[in-house]
């Protein structure tokens, strides 16, 4: 700001510990922010003029173009080198779809078709299913497992959360149960002795599918014969930890499951760097979501919890202060006394965030006062209703 001008409309002034000031002139669209930052370190200063900044933009950018070319890579090699070739579906692969308690919608039918031709194919499989939660993503997955399976090759299913990692496994053995088929997971609620079991298995081979969270990735995990990575809810896992899992075998095939695709996945897959399928067609009997926005009222949300608990329904209410969700939870039990409320959000511990979302899954309490903790991708079937409270304060992703 030149001298004299220190009037001339909102000026911010920025006083330093040296005693100089800085007039910043507020209609030129400066904004200034608290920093946040990462972790418990404080950030390095740098002074005007020392270089201190400009080298660290530096490294930052080289280390970028180094990791993109890391990434380009690794593309690359699963392009050019021949992939696993699985074979075609067999007696064992029909009875094990004759299994499915439902009926295939017709996009389930076309996401399955499309992902048993890249496995049958010498080109490395790198598809994203894209649905809805309870269209039936997982069992696009039990059916490409299965498949690689019965070739005698391993398949690892990598989750964001222990909780999701959990209701795979049930999932996967209540599949699998009648066929010779070993499952294990790995997370942090299982124990030193289960792991280092599941991690002999799996060296040795005698271990044919591992079901786990960032346990998957750890340096100690190796794999006798992997064919087949899962991915679920891919949007939570960062680019790094992805790649890790390709890596281990540029040759190995890659399924991925979401909701929310993430900009960098639909880029990909609309430059045909991935494949990509949508199941869009809801399940028989699935009726469509009505959503409503209303100004904040106690008896709009008192309809809609006590609609939903009428019908022997769960509800959602989403929170996402923590520091208030105490105060949350007490105007509710006031306001709807008929419900059984439980709060869940990250800052629990990670027992109890544990056995609140079992005792809401096995349907104990009806209302599950949260944050953004459940945007993980669990399925609770009789939870049909979500009161999101200050719903402008989230993303799209998160929205949906």
């Amino acid at each position: 700001v030149l001298p004299g001008q220190e009037e001339a409309g909102e000026v911010l002034v920025l006083e330093f510990a040296r005693g100089s000031k800085l007039y910043v002139p507020l209609e030129q669209g400066w904004k200034v922010s608290r920093y946040i930052g990462v972790g418990r370190k404080n950030p390095a200063l740098s002074e005007l003029g020392d270089g201190r900044w400009q080298k660290a933009r530096t490294r930052a950018e080289k280390s970028v173009l180094a990791y993109a070319e890391k990434l380009l890579r690794i593309q690359a090699e699963r392009e050019m080198e021949p992939g696993m070739v699985f074979p075609a579906d067999n007696t064992w692969q029909r009875e094990f779809e004759d299994s499915f308690p439902f009926d295939e919608t017709p996009d389930q039918i076309t996401a399955i078709a499309d992902t048993k031709s890249d496995m049958e194919s010498a080109r490395p499989m790198d598809r994203l299913i894209c649905g809805d939660v309870g269209f039936g993503k997982t069992e696009v997955a039990l059916r490409a497992a299965f498949l690689a399976v019965m070739d005698g090759k391993q398949v690892a299913v990598l989750t964001p959360t222990t909780l999701l990692a959990e209701q795979h496994l049930q999932t996967f053995r209540d599949r699998f149960a009648e066929w010779p088929v070993q499952i294990a997971e790995l997370s942090r609620f299982r124990t030193t002795k289960e792991i280092q079991a599941a991690l002999e298995g799996l060296a040795s081979g005698r271990l044919d599918i591992a079901i786990g969270t960032h346990k998957l990735l750890a340096s100690g995990v190796k794999f006798d014969r992997l064919g087949l990575v899962i991915i679920d809810e891919e949007h939570r896992f960062g680019v790094r930890q992805k790649e890790a899992l390709k890596a281990l075998r540029s040759e190995v095939d890659v399924l991925t499951l979401t909701a929310t695709p993430i900009p960098r996945t639909l880029a990909m897959s609309m430059e045909g760097i991935r494949d990509f399928s949508v199941i869009a067609t809801a399940p028989q009997r699935r009726l469509a979501i009505k959503t409503f926005v209303r100004q904040d009222s106690d008896s709009v949300v008192r309809e809609a919890l006590l609609r939903e608990l009428k019908r022997g329904g769960q509800c959602y209410v989403l929170h996402n202060q923590v520091d208030t969700i105490i105060k949350r939870r007490d105007e509710l039990a006031a306001l709807v006394p008929e419900a059984r409320i439980q709060i869940a959000h990250g800052q629990l511990h990670e027992r109890d965030l544990e056995r609140v979302m079992r005792d809401f899954h096995q349907q104990r309490f009806n209302v599950l006062l949260c944050s953004t903790i459940i945007e993980t991708g669990i399925d609770v079937p009789t939870a049909n209703t979500i009161v999101i409270y200050r719903a402008d304060r989230f993303g799209l992703a998160q929205l949906h």
